[in-house]
């Protein structure tokens, strides 16, 4: 089931989105359940990662600092420009965007930094420290770009991710040290379920923000075009560190997935909690392309040695 799940995911998340904007009356009343359901998924996500990948840290300091940059400065910052230049009277729509690129990498890149042989170990460490400090760096991101704009539940948001985030992580790591036994058992169970609560966080978001899907106005073309561009910006800037300070192939690849993906679930749940529907609107067009985003990013990167090869190999031909 695990397998089904992980080959079909990219497809099934757009499809979930349209699920939940179909049927938004029968699923906005279960919208409650959204922060327990994702406070599942990260004690299920991170039963995995022992506390010793803390310490792999210091094997990559500058594809770590890079990433993490990448991650919580440069993104959050162009999503914020995009919001004031895009949508300059709509303060709802410009936190969703911040909210949609300041949230936590996603662990589901781990996934695909797996299949397209990308450094595990900094892709850990990294998902790691960006989980934990997320309680800190979200209402932080907000509050400092926003927080003139809009009154701001800042210690809310805080709980709220460190409940849904950071405490079922915290246990799962525990777990791992102190239960090696108990690890495998639970990933087996866990697995799938961390997928199917993806979907159902999507499903119930969606049905939330339906009012505005269901407009179907050049207003929400522009909200999906943004969060495409921004989605795009985030997976090419990861690239560009690793491939200015010469990281090895491993790395470029883990760079590029992590600055790209996003842990859109955890975003979904801040903002279905603590801002209206309007906010919900960003962060749930990015599950519209981000599988499918990496997938193809993935591929392109794990292509580019073989068409450099292909492309010296022609060069010689002609010369010879």
């Amino acid at each position: 089931m695990n397998q089904f799940l992980q080959k079909w995911l990219p497809a099934m998340t757009p499809l979930a989105v349209i699920a939940g904007v179909l049927a938004n009356q029968m699923l906005a009343p279960a919208a409650f359940l959204v922060p327990w359901i994702f406070a599942c998924m990260s004690f299920a996500n991170s039963i995995t990662i022992h506390p010793r990948e803390i310490k792999q840290v210091f094997r990559f300091p500058r594809s770590f600092f890079l990433t993490f940059v990448s991650l919580q400065l440069i993104l959050p910052f162009c999503a914020y420009i995009a919001g004031i230049l895009l949508f300059p009277d709509d303060v709802w729509t410009q936190t969703g965007l911040l909210l949609a690129f300041s949230i936590p990498t996603g662990i589901v890149s781990l996934m695909w930094i797996s299949i397209y042989k990308g450094n595990r170990s900094l892709a850990l460490c990294l998902i790691l420290a960006n989980t934990l400090v997320a309680p800190i760096f979200i209402p932080l991101t907000l509050a400092v770009f926003l927080g003139t704009e809009l009154p701001l539940d800042t210690f809310g948001i805080f709980m709220g991710v460190f409940w849904m985030v950071v405490a079922p992580s915290l246990a799962a790591l525990a777990i791992n040290a102190t239960k090696p036994a108990w690890v495998d058992v639970i990933h087996v169970v866990g697995a799938p379920f961390t997928k199917l609560g993806l979907l159902a966080v999507i499903l119930l978001n969606s049905s939330v923000a339906a009012p505005y899907f269901l407009a179907l106005d050049i207003k929400l073309a522009m909200i999906v075009a943004t969060v495409l561009a921004l989605a795009i910006i985030g997976y090419l800037t990861g690239l560009y560190f690793a491939k200015a300070t010469g990281s090895p192939k491993e790395d470029q690849v883990s760079m590029m997935l992590l600055s790209g993906m996003r842990n859109i679930g955890v975003g979904a749940a801040i903002a279905i909690v603590y801002f209206p529907p309007a906010a919900t609107l960003p962060v749930i067009a990015g599950t519209l392309f981000q599988q499918i985003l990496a997938a193809s990013f993935g591929k392109w990167q794990s292509l580019a040695p073989k068409r450099s090869t292909n492309q010296y190999n022609a060069a010689k031909n002609r010369d010879a």
